[in-house]
């Protein structure tokens, strides 16, 4: 656990409380949280975050991750509307939602996903929802009950690079990771897709590269790129801090690939500032509306 260094500042945690009070009366948690976001206080603030279904405990244990491995527990029938009434709460006009790894149930989790995006719907019609998946251990009838309740965006983070995958990501698949990307294009084209990678792992140029064009060749639409930060010490250590402008440098060369839109920065995090992201892309394509 170093010193940061004095261009990666975190923000302030001014809403931090009344989220968290929100949460828990509903029984909720938020992968902010669980995941130690260095962005959860400006998120909170507006107020915004990313609702974490499924469970704390995750059946996987990535070495990047501060989320708690273990047995999780069984699904909660009122998860959905509870994740739903919060949102209507809090008055979003976005809503993220993502889970835990529950390789112990025969859809991975599918369902309560599909379910949650209706039950969403249903108290907030005209919100956009986003669904940031695990992998569902390759099981595309899984992907297809998420994609069949019409997400807005489906996101999926393949998180680093191909030679890192056995470190950093035991239980999962880079190959795999890239075939879920490809086949929700196949099965529902008119789907936003998006994925998000770490840099500071130890990772090369040339890697990124590859990274950059197994994305697109899944016709992956919108990405982010951060920084690794080590959440705990028991985490892989930071191998490098990249400087601001690599990952402007960055943002450039994937813009140059095709993707619709990417964020890129030392504090960049998959589901922040979602909401721009997606109007920024129908800015772009369509002229703002």
């Amino acid at each position: 656990m170093t010193r940061l260094p004095y261009w990666i500042k975190t923000p302030h945690r001014s809403g931090l409380h009344s989220m968290k009070h929100l949460l828990r009366n509903r029984g909720l948690s938020t992968v902010c949280e669980e995941a130690r976001c260095p962005n959860r206080g400006e998120c909170f603030s507006k107020p915004t975050a990313t609702f974490l279904i499924l469970g704390p405990q995750c059946t996987r244990s990535c070495a990047f991750c501060s989320v708690a491995s273990g047995v999780p527990g069984s699904v909660d029938d009122r998860e959905p509307e509870e994740v739903a009434a919060a949102a209507a709460q809090l008055d979003l006009k976005y809503v993220v939602v993502t889970s835990v790894s529950r390789d112990d149930l025969p859809d991975g989790g599918a369902g309560q996903f599909a379910r949650t995006i209706s039950a969403i719907r249903a108290v907030l019609p005209k919100a956009r929802v986003e669904v940031l998946i695990p992998d569902f251990q390759g099981d595309d009838s899984a992907l297809e009950v998420v994609l069949g309740a019409k997400p807005d965006v489906m996101n999926h983070n393949m998180e680093t690079v191909a030679r890192l995958y056995h470190r950093v990501r035991p239980q999962a698949d880079y190959a795999r990771s890239l075939s879920l990307l490809a086949n929700a294009k196949q099965i529902a084209p008119d789907i936003t897709t998006k994925s998000g990678f770490m840099v500071g792992l130890g990772e090369t140029p040339q890697e990124i590269m590859e990274l950059l064009k197994g994305l697109r060749n899944s016709q992956c639409d919108f990405l982010t790129i951060g920084q690794y930060l080590q959440p705990t010490k028991k985490n892989l250590p930071v191998v490098e801090y990249i400087r601001p402008e690599a990952f402007e440098e960055l943002r450039k060369r994937a813009l140059g690939m095709g993707f619709s839109f990417v964020a890129s920065g030392p504090l960049v995090r998959s589901s922040m500032h979602a909401e721009e992201m997606y109007s920024g892309s129908i800015c772009i394509s369509d002229g703002c509306r």
